[in-house]
């Protein structure tokens, strides 16, 4: 039976949705609170009681902060259209070979919308 841990961490960014009608509200630049969640899923380790340990996470994680926080997302590779669902994927494509077990990125954008991305 496997088990899932999570690892929140959250970044401030500023970002643009270039691809939106210049009527919508998020074609001009905006700032969000991002949190982002971290799932890694998989057998708990009878030497250690753990699945992985949640520095291992916060380590990986860590030149994925410098890079994001207080940033201009548009302005990082990747992220020219920097909606919750192509961060997810960035970031997943950043973590999935630093991380094993990576089952989930969740990006919340505010407290009430999110984007649940499993993988390719």
């Amino acid at each position: 039976m496997s088990t899932t841990i999570v690892k929140s961490i959250s970044f401030e960014a500023a970002h643009w949705l270039p691809n939106t009608p210049m009527i919508h509200k998020c074609h001009k630049m905006h700032g969000h609170s991002y949190i982002c969640e971290i799932h890694v899923t998989g057998e708990i380790q009878k030497d250690h009681g753990w699945i992985c340990d949640f520095a291992e996470i916060s380590g990986a994680f860590a030149p994925l902060h410098v890079m994001l926080d207080h940033q201009i997302l548009n302005e990082i590779a990747g992220l020219e259209n920097p909606t919750a669902e192509n961060i997810a994927k960035w970031v997943w494509e950043k973590l999935s070979c630093k991380i094993n077990g990576l089952s989930t990125i969740v990006i919340h954008e505010t407290p009430t919308s999110r984007c649940i991305y499993t993988g390719p």
